[in-house]
């Protein structure tokens, strides 16, 4: 019985080791994800999104003054991104519920290295949280995450890219 728990501990031991080294080696670069749900950790008003999604690295930030968000999203692979948008999602922090979407921005493909300029204005009800994301590929038409039916709302084409982010 000693003989099994022995290599029951070992390969614990191994297994802990080896997930441990894997997540570590990311630590120094923006957080890489590809699914395409939004993000589960909501940013105060005076916290700037930088995350890697399927390739496109989105830097997003609030801006109070011009009741606007900002930025820019990049394609930081070797291959074209097709149909690249972005889109928000504002929450109240007091009833934990979403109040509003914006976006998602106007599709357009980005050719390797190429990033566009994002600027999304605030609309709808108060917020004091906010998650973004970008997307890469065509929209689903299932009706489940982020189909055609849930973008026909404000922002989807009055929402897109601007000059001077």
């Amino acid at each position: 019985m000693k003989h099994y728990l022995g290599i029951f501990t070992i390969i614990t031991f191994a297994l802990t080791v080896s997930l441990t080294g894997c997540s570590e080696s990311d630590t120094a670069n923006p957080m890489t994800t590809t699914s395409d749900e939004e993000s589960a950790n909501q940013l105060t008003l005076d916290q700037t999104y930088d995350n890697v999604r399927n390739g496109a690295h989105l830097i997003l930030k609030y801006y109070s003054n011009e009741k606007a968000f900002k930025g820019t999203v990049e394609n930081d692979t070797n291959a074209v991104l097709q149909q690249v948008r972005v889109e928000i999602h504002l929450y109240d922090s007091a009833t934990g519920k979403s109040t509003a979407e914006l976006g998602p921005t106007t599709p357009q493909d980005l050719a390797p290295g190429e990033s566009l300029d994002i600027v999304l204005p605030e609309e709808g009800p108060a917020f004091d949280r906010w998650t973004a994301h970008p997307e890469v590929g065509p929209s689903s038409s299932s009706g489940e995450g982020e189909g055609s039916g849930e973008h026909g709302g404000a922002g989807g084409e009055g929402g897109n890219e601007g000059g001077g982010g």
